[in-house]
């Protein structure tokens, strides 16, 4: 068997091996600290984030592949000074692949305190999301209890990348200007 027959049956592909690993990277980045200009860690402002949407921790079936498939509302504050944009990922640390994204919002008006159920801000882009969609994916849980990130991001620029960039991309653009974050986390009922 050679080491294109392997590739075909799907026992090794090096594109997957590479994005995966690139996938990892950005998550690590974006689960701990932004840069301050010449790429120096800086711990980021913590910001609060909250919805009435989610009761005693749980996300409703209502956001998911199970009820109305609608973005949650979303409410925050505290952006620190030298905010010039917000950015939002919801993503699934319980996955297999992890982390699972299901949305990526970008270039939010940094005077924006929240996402209200089922839209996007004005002015705001989406970049693809793990599906390889710019939009909302709601999570359609299965058997099994999933945790369920909401992150807000202040970044010290704006990003301007095209709607429906990359999530690579935008992973990588939002890490290197973080200067503030928030999250809550949510679960499906087991």
């Amino acid at each position: 068997m050679t080491s294109g027959d392997r590739t075909r049956r799907g026992r090794w592909h090096p594109r997957r091996a590479i994005a995966a690993g690139v996938a990892a990277v950005a998550a690590l980045i974006l689960a701990g600290c932004g840069t301050a200009g010449y790429g120096a860690p800086v711990a980021p402002t913590s910001m609060p984030v909250k919805s009435e949407a989610f009761i005693s921790g749980i996300l409703a079936q209502r956001y998911t592949c199970h009820g109305a498939k609608i973005n949650p509302p979303l409410n925050w504050s505290g952006a620190p000074a030298g905010t010039k944009s917000l950015a939002l990922i919801i993503d699934d640390s319980s996955a297999p692949i992890t982390p699972f994204i299901y949305w990526i919002v970008f270039d939010i008006n940094p005077g924006s305190t929240d996402i209200q159920e089922g839209s996007l801000p004005t002015g705001a882009r989406q970049a693809r999301n793990s599906a390889g969609t710019s939009a909302y994916d709601p999570p359609c849980p299965g058997s099994g209890r999933h945790s369920y990130r909401f992150t807000v991001y202040a970044l010290s620029k704006t990003l301007s990348l095209p709607n429906g960039a990359p999530l690579d991309d935008v992973w990588r653009a939002i890490a290197a200007a973080t200067i503030g974050r928030g999250r809550i986390v949510v679960s499906t009922t087991p």
